[in-house]
This record gives C-alpha cells, structure tokens and sequence, in this order.
C-alpha cells in the first residue's frame, strides 16, 4: 500500500512539472515581438536622456532619474507580471534626439524614455505610450534683453537641439516669416542651453517645461525667461517599437493602472510640484488639460 502510495506521489509531481512546464511552453509559444525577446534574454534595455529634466537626466552619481524614468519601469514591472514574475534586469543606454528613433527601430532600445513628442510623422516609424505631459516650444531669453516674442527675433540668432520638433518649428517660422534669423544647431540640450548661456545665441527655443527646467538648475533664475507664444504643440509619450500588439497592450495596462491607482497623480507631483532628489523644485500644478488626459485614462477626480 504504501509502495503505491509512493508511485502514485512521484507520478503526480512529475504530471504536475509535465503540465507547468507545458503551460510555460504555451506562454512562450504566444508570446512575440518585445515580450519575446525581453523573456528570452531577462533584460528591458531603456534608453534614456541625459539633459531632459526633469523627465529623465543624470544624478550627481550619473544614474538615470525623472519623471519618465518612474513612468518606464512602471511599465517594466508590468512586463514582468506578463512573464508570469519573471525578475528583469534594467539595461540603460544614452541617446540623444537624433539617434533616439533609430534606437527604437533597430532594436538597441525596448523603450525610449525622455521628453519625446508623439506626432503622426513619428508614428509612421515608433509607437507611443499614451500621452504623460503636454508642453510646446517657446523661447528662452536673457531677462535684460528686449525679446518677447519671435517677432523680435529679427536678425538674431536662436539655437535648436537637432532632432527636434522645435527645430522643425523654427524652420517653419524662419521660411514663412522671413525674419532673418540665423539658426544654430546643436547635438543635445546641454550644448544648446550652454550656446545659449555663453552669448553665442540670443535665444534657445525648446519645449517650455524643459526651458523651466534648464533655468530651475543654472542657478540664476533672474537671468533668464521663458517667452513668446507655443510654436508648436508637443504631446510626450514612450517610445518602442510599432507593430508590436503585445508590448502596446502591456504599455496602455501600466498607464490604466497607475491612473486608476491615482499614482500617476502621485508620480506627477513627485517631480513637478515638490523638491526633486537633486535639489530643483519646479511648483508646477498639473494643468487642466493633462487632468483631462489622464482622467480619460482614469485617474478619478479629486
């Protein structure tokens, strides 16, 4: 009886490994694109940005940090819970706007996370997480100078980060207004800011969020103001790859969860509305538009 008992045990435990290891054999089976290949090697790579805060830039020991940041490994660990737990390791890797599409498409990155707008001529090449902050391009400007608006922009010069939308932006002003104005372009944000700062341009024209930012962490707020009216509309999403049901799917459940949660609120005021870990703090309410846009997701009103 109780050799029977034995066999009937030890028949049961390998059964019971046959049917997991099957059903783990399923799950790779459907699994595909991204998930496939993040399942397969245990690694999420994220690109990140350098000089984007406070969406994603470096700390003072050159880790990866911001608002982005938090957002992609939100979606990191829901990947995990699509793996069934599966323990991922975070791989990041620095890109810049210019090289940051490419990174996506090739496969060097899973998720670009930064300050990237989400618009119909990107989305012929990268898919986009839903929308996590809206800003535009305006201008910054030395408060001493006598620029308001683009129209006083006659025969100056403005530098631009190459890869941008707001470089798009002022090429369009510059070939419908023609004011003469004479366009610098740098590699990043940082070359830019620091053209800018050292009186080689008398504007830099960027996203308005991120001018407050660059201004926030000079340390002379005096100096310098952000002006003129939006020159473009710039909604910011994740990046990765388009054609990808699977990793879109498990992008847009990350977000639904972090706005039903109201996490999302909580990750919003985390870096734009308190002191940041270095030190910046920008007291920005949430506007009522990104209210709206994240009420659709469901974040419950307050």
């Amino acid at each position: 009886m109780l050799k029977r008992f034995i066999a009937f045990v030890a028949a049961s435990a390998v059964l019971g490994g046959a049917l997991s290891a099957s059903g783990q054999d399923q799950d790779a089976a459907r699994l595909s694109g991204t998930l496939e290949k993040i399942r397969e090697s245990g690694v999420v790579t994220i690109g990140y940005r350098e000089d984007s805060f406070p969406f994603s830039y470096l700390s003072s020991s050159k880790a990866p940090l911001g608002y982005s940041i938090d957002l992609c490994l939100e979606v990191v660990d829901e990947i995990s819970k699509e793996l069934n737990g599966k323990e991922l390791k975070v791989d990041y890797r620095p890109v810049f706007p210019g090289t940051r599409m490419q990174a996506v498409t090739s496969g060097q990155i899973d998720l670009e996370c930064g300050s990237t707008t989400n618009n119909t001529a990107r989305q012929k090449e990268v898919a986009f997480s839903p929308i996590l902050f809206v800003s535009g391009t305006k201008l910054l400007v030395r408060s001493s100078d006598r620029i308001r608006s683009y129209r006083d922009l006659r025969s100056k010069t403005v530098v631009v980060t190459a890869g941008t939308t707001n470089e798009q932006a002022l090429k369009t002003l510059i070939g419908k207004q023609q004011l003469g104005i004479n366009l610098i372009v740098a590699k990043d944000h940082a070359e830019s800011f620091a053209l800018f700062a050292a009186g080689k341009a008398d504007a830099f024209a960027t996203d308005d969020i991120l001018l407050y930012g660059w201004i926030a962490r000079s340390r002379h707020e005096a100096d310098y103001q952000v002006v003129g009216d939006y020159l473009s509309y710039d909604p910011y999403g994740i990046m990765f790859r388009r054609n990808d049901p699977q990793l879109a799917a498990v992008v847009d459940r990350a977000f639904t969860r972090l706005a039903e949660s109201r996490e999302l609120a909580w990750i919003y005021r985390k870096w734009f509305e308190r002191r940041v870990p270095t030190g910046e703090n920008l007291a920005l309410p949430m506007s009522p538009q990104l209210q709206s846009i994240f009420g659709v997701l469901g974040l419950p009103e307050e």
